[in-house]
């Protein structure tokens, strides 16, 4: 029985790497919102890969590195084969320069991780997630149509007018790449604790937000993503400026 449960949390790992690989493929045939929908779906079984192994005091060495290997491919790989080939390969070199980049910075981002566990706080992370930084491009193509949209409902055809450029899914991969390997301070989602009791309304909140989330899956992803990779920085900036003020008084 215990052989089996060591397999699970593996099984569950093998998944996001199938599903990374099959958004490489479908990124290649142009199917692009398959592929994005693909990563997302992989950064799903990522997340239960860790938990089972934790609820079931079955994390190894082996599931580890194999959950490192599957991330360089689901959440590396597959996000900087899919940008490329939905807008940076019009930018020529600068363009698959900007998809290796993130490449890269996501496999050193896990070998670092990979280094520092255990001598960090669990709660944190020392830069950008990659799977965070996976789904908020993989949002970004699903949500790109509707973006354009919303604005020119709005009257913002300007704004509309410059998403269309796709100089900022440029911009936005190079900062994406370089907050993975960033000393810029993330919490951790894997940590919640699913067994402690929580307030009744917290199960409200939830249920409320999945219903938001089903009416306007694409939108709703995105700015949850952005939020998160936004909410990094922000915090980064409040004790920068907090610092000054610590060292005057």
């Amino acid at each position: 029985m215990r052989k089996g449960i060591y397999v699970l949390p593996s099984l569950l790992t093998l998944m996001s790497m199938f599903l990374g690989f099959y958004s490489i493929v479908r990124s290649f045939n142009s199917d692009y919102e398959l592929a994005s929908w693909s990563i997302l779906a992989a950064a799903i079984f990522d997340v239960l890969d860790g938990w089972v192994a934790r609820l079931t005091h079955t994390a190894t060495r082996f599931g580890i590195e194999i959950d490192s290997l599957s991330d360089v491919i689901s959440f590396g790989v597959a996000p900087g084969f899919l940008i490329y080939t939905w807008t940076l390969q019009s930018f020529g070199k600068i363009g698959w320069l900007g998809s290796f980049f993130l490449v890269a910075c996501a496999a050193l981002r896990l070998a670092r991780f990979n280094v520092q566990m255990g001598s960090t706080e669990k709660k944190h992370f020392t830069g950008l997630p990659t799977p965070a930084a996976a789904l908020a491009i993989a949002t970004t193509v699903v949500a790109y149509e509707e973006i354009i949209q919303i604005l020119e409902q709005i009257g913002l055809i300007g704004m509309a007018n410059v998403i269309r450029l796709d100089y900022w899914v440029l911009v936005l991969t190079f900062l994406l790449a370089g907050l993975m390997v960033s000393n810029i301070t993330y919490h951790s989602l894997k940590e919640a604790n699913l067994s402690q009791r929580r307030p009744f309304g917290i199960l409200v909140a939830i249920a409320a937000f999945l219903a938001i989330v089903a009416y306007h899956p694409s939108l709703v992803l995105f700015l949850v993503a952005i939020s998160y990779v936004a909410s990094g920085l922000i915090e980064a900036l409040y004790h920068l400026l907090k610092k000054p003020r610590e060292v005057s008084a």
